[in-house]
């Protein structure tokens, strides 16, 4: 579970001989491997549960990658408005929400199933904003596939972990719209590595009241620091240098594969199978977050066509 600003960053420049080979394959296995570092994360975080809870191993994400990214980052504390501060604090609460909310749901449910049901947030914005009648094949599959993934009524999924699930995809919505927000007043990573100190900051006494000495184990602190350092640290920093080389409309797309790289996780890791129906439901979610992109892309592209000269 990850998602980035959408700030565009410098694109650098390569020899023309290399441009192509450099341009796709590099940046999009530097997506590749923070998706499977994510999910595989995500997966050694339900491992980690029975030690310290789903809160418990919120807390330690979120703190360790927090004092990762402010050692690294250093950011300044001064010179920022109260509009600033706004911005990167309600970006803080939606990633600390987003976080522990995904993390009750894989408590609950199968990983593969609980990111196909939050990506349908990022999905339903992206179908909303875009107010294309195209989009009402999108999110006709997407709810197909919600239903091919409830069995008829969730009967085979745990409703809470699936309305976890749920409010974890409406948290990525306002995370990813705040996150384009602090990319814009924020240079650098700076707001990220403010948002992060804030979701710690916030999250911390929930952990410690759910979790309270467990936390102190030096086993689970040395799984949660790893646990931050796959979900959050190293696929951030991939994301960043792939962002600089590759499109944003081709990175959207590369992201709407989460849901099968959460079921490989979930499956190599934690023994997680899924049935027939399940593996259909991913593969038309998959589906139609790629034609959402897509919609998106092409839209944009009519938008900046220049016009013929008389």
């Amino acid at each position: 579970m990850t998602a980035t600003s959408s700030t565009e960053a410098p694109t650098p420049v390569v020899p023309a001989g290399r441009q192509s080979r450099v341009g796709s394959l590099g940046p999009v296995g530097l997506v590749l491997a923070g998706g499977i570092s994510v999910q595989f994360g995500g997966a050694l975080a339900v491992t980690l549960m029975p030690r310290a809870g789903a809160p418990g191993v919120v807390a330690l994400r979120l703190l360790a990658a927090a004092v990762v990214l402010l050692l690294v980052c250093r950011p300044r504390l001064r010179g920022h408005s109260r509009a600033d501060w706004g911005t990167v604090i309600a970006f803080g609460i939606a990633m600390g929400a987003m976080n522990g909310l995904f993390y009750e749901a894989v408590a609950r449910i199968p990983l593969g199933p609980a990111v196909t049901l939050e990506v349908l947030g990022p999905l339903t914005l992206s179908v909303l904003t875009s107010r294309r009648a195209i989009n009402a094949l999108w999110a006709g599959l997407a709810l197909l596939g919600v239903f091919l993934l409830s069995g008829g009524g969730f009967s085979s999924l745990d409703p809470t972990g699936v309305g976890f699930a749920l409010g974890a995809g409406a948290m990525w919505a306002i995370y990813i719209l705040f996150s384009a927000r602090t990319g814009r007043r924020f240079p650098q990573a700076d707001g990220l590595a403010l948002a992060m100190a804030i979701a710690a900051l916030l999250f911390l006494p929930i952990g410690i009241t759910a979790s309270g000495a467990r936390l102190l184990n030096p086993t689970t602190i040395a799984l949660g620091s790893a646990v931050a350092l796959l979900s959050s640290v190293l696929p951030y920093t991939l994301e960043l240098l792939a962002l600089r080389r590759l499109p944003a409309s081709t990175f959207a797309i590369l992201m709407s594969l989460e849901p099968a790289i959460a079921a490989t996780a979930g499956f190599l890791i934690l023994g997680q199978s899924l049935s027939l129906p399940e593996a259909a439901a991913i593969a038309l979610v998959i589906a139609a977050s790629i034609g959402a992109v897509r919609t998106q892309v092409g839209r944009g592209k009519a938008r900046v066509e220049p016009v013929p000269e008389a």
